[in-house]
C-alpha cells in the first residue's frame, strides 16, 4: 500500500550564501519556514521540486520536508531536524541567530 502524502514545503540551501531557503507562493525564495509555500497535495509538490531543481546555478540540495499547519495557519516544522535548520546556525555569530543577539 501506497504511504499516504503529507504535506510538504520545499527547501534548499542558497549556493552563494549557504542560507536554508524556502519556496514560497510567488515561486520566490524566502528565509523563513513560515513564509514558505504550504503543499497540500502531491502533485504540486513535485511540480515545484521540478521547478527548483532547474535552478542549478542559484540552490543546491532542494527537497520536500514534511510539515504542518501551526495555529497561525502557518507552515511549521514536523520534525526536529527542519526545526534546527529553520533556526539557522547554532553558534551565534551569524545568519539567523545573529539576529536574535
Amino acid at each position: 500500500m501506497a504511504k499516504k502524502f503529507t504535506p510538504k514545503v520545499l527547501t534548499a540551501n542558497d549556493l552563494l550564501s549557504g542560507d536554508v531557503i524556502y519556496w514560497d507562493e510567488n515561486g520566490d525564495w524566502v528565509l523563513e519556514f513560515e513564509d514558505a509555500l504550504y503543499l497540500d497535495t502531491e502533485k504540486l509538490a513535485f511540480h515545484v521540486l521540478r521547478l527548483a531543481q532547474k535552478q542549478g546555478l542559484e540552490i543546491v540540495g532542494a527537497y520536500l520536508a514534511d510539515t504542518e499547519l501551526g495555529a497561525d495557519d502557518k507552515p511549521r516544522p514536523a520534525h526536529f531536524r527542519e526545526d534546527f535548520r529553520a533556526t539557522g546556525p547554532s553558534n551565534y555569530h551569524h545568519g539567523k541567530q545573529a539576529e536574535l543577539a
